[in-house]
């Protein structure tokens, strides 16, 4: 986004690098959370699901854009998917998880997560398989989704989701900083800042 400002009657121009992407697919309880803390995180989030009812603006007032679709169709159709995307599978049917991950784990995304216990993952492991994905494309895939932080809550559960997808997409260890050495400061955070040149 660009900004025209004006100081000291000089005309400037403020870029403001777009916001990562955090797709949601399914709108239950978890995805109303994950909405909200991956808004407050600084993420543009997008909601869909195939059932109308359940995508609403009242359920979801942070998210940036609400669908309703099926999740793979929507992410068949997603423009510029890149490498700050993620998207998060929250829908718990089968009939609609493994077609979305399939398409997911084919998409130049950053992160691709998948919440479910671990019976559920196993099972849909086999079955992304029978579907034709193949190892490496499984290898991409963060599920169960989150790290372990012992929460049980909604919120809970979304903090650290959005834990693993800031740890995943800045290649950190997650590690509690008192057991590191060196420097908090991993990266130069001028790279999610604003730019400001002269017109």
């Amino acid at each position: 986004a660009t900004l025209r400002l004006d100081l000291d009657g000089e005309p400037l121009e403020l870029h403001r690098p777009a916001l990562p992407r955090l797709i949601v697919l399914g709108a239950g309880e978890h995805a109303a959370a994950l909405c909200r803390l991956g808004a407050a995180a600084g993420f543009a989030v997008t909601v869909c699901d195939d059932w109308a009812l359940l995508v609403t603006r009242e359920r979801f007032p942070d998210a940036a854009e609400l669908v309703v679709a099926a999740p793979h169709e929507y992410l068949e159709n997603l423009d510029s998917p890149d490498a700050r995307t993620a998207v998060c599978v929250l829908t718990h049917d089968e009939r609609l998880d493994v077609p979305a991950l399939r398409t997911a784990l084919r998409m130049p995304v950053g992160f691709v997560g998948a919440m479910g216990a671990r019976a559920t993952v196993a099972r849909r492991a086999m079955l992304l398989r029978s579907a034709g994905v193949t190892d490496a494309e499984l290898s991409r895939l963060h599920s169960p989704l989150g790290l372990d932080l012992g929460g049980a809550t909604p919120e809970e559960t979304a903090l650290s989701v959005i834990a693993e997808i800031v740890a995943s997409r800045n290649s950190a260890s997650a590690r509690p900083l008192r057991d590191g050495h060196g420097s908090v400061r991993r990266r130069d955070a001028s790279s999610d800042s604003c730019a400001v040149r002269s017109a």
